[in-house]
């Protein structure tokens, strides 16, 4: 998967662990501080009906967090998504 983005804070936890288990499958992704753009956020949140950091997207689509690609992890659906592109 070639377009992946993840909105992060500073000090994050779990936003340093997203990275950390994506960089493992060598997938590479474009991270975005939000710390500076409180309007991006805002709207990503709004549209998501989602209020935590991190906010992973694959290409369009919005995956959730931390919690939500790790779960895919150990379902071994992770690996297929990065894969498939």
């Amino acid at each position: 998967m070639s377009n992946i983005r993840i909105y992060t804070t500073p000090g994050c936890v779990y936003c340093v662990l997203a990275k950390q288990l994506l960089m493992s499958l060598g997938a590479t992704y474009q991270e975005i501080d939000l710390r500076s753009q409180p309007e991006l956020r805002m709207d990503l949140q709004e549209a998501h009906n989602w209020w935590s950091v991190p906010m992973i997207f694959f290409g369009e689509k919005f995956m959730g967090g931390y919690d939500d690609i790790n779960r895919l992890h150990q379902r071994g659906e992770l690996e297929l998504l990065l894969s498939s592109s």
